[in-house]
């Protein structure tokens, strides 16, 4: 399968593990995706996650999901918000907000890959990944 899109297989990879009440998934790695991943420890939506070296070129992440007390899952949304065939980018000054600030946007910008939040304090715009909540 030609992967166009890395990063919505990712995102839908981590929809489909937490709908089957997985403990973890795992994702081809690439240096994006590693930083979601980073973004989504740090905001609380997946327990944590760890690079494998396979030995195959790119390794992979292995993402342990988030469940709450009554075994739901922590995402309850993900999104992918620019497409490889439809980017959509956001000033500084229109950066989303997601679920009136339940949610995260991840945004790719000019410093990083980094939360709408933090792309607002420090007043950077770029494209907006994906939406999660």
């Amino acid at each position: 399968m030609s992967m166009s899109d890395p990063i919505a297989d990712m995102l839908t990879r981590i929809r489909n593990g937490g709908m089957a009440r997985h403990k973890r998934v795992d994702v081809p790695a690439s240096k994006m995706k590693l930083e979601i991943a980073r973004i989504l420890q740090k905001e609380k939506f997946i327990a944590s996650y760890t690079f494998i070296d396979d030995g195959g070129p790119q390794g992979s992440i292995r993402l342990y999901l988030k469940y709450t007390p009554d075994e739901e899952p922590v995402i309850n949304g993900l999104e992918r918000v620019s497409k490889p065939g439809l980017r959509k980018y956001c000033g500084s000054k229109n950066v989303p907000r997601v679920f009136g600030g339940m949610g995260v946007s991840i945004l790719s910008t000019s410093r990083g890959i980094m939360t709408g939040r933090e792309a607002r304090n420090v007043g950077v715009g770029g494209e907006v990944l994906c939406n999660v909540w």
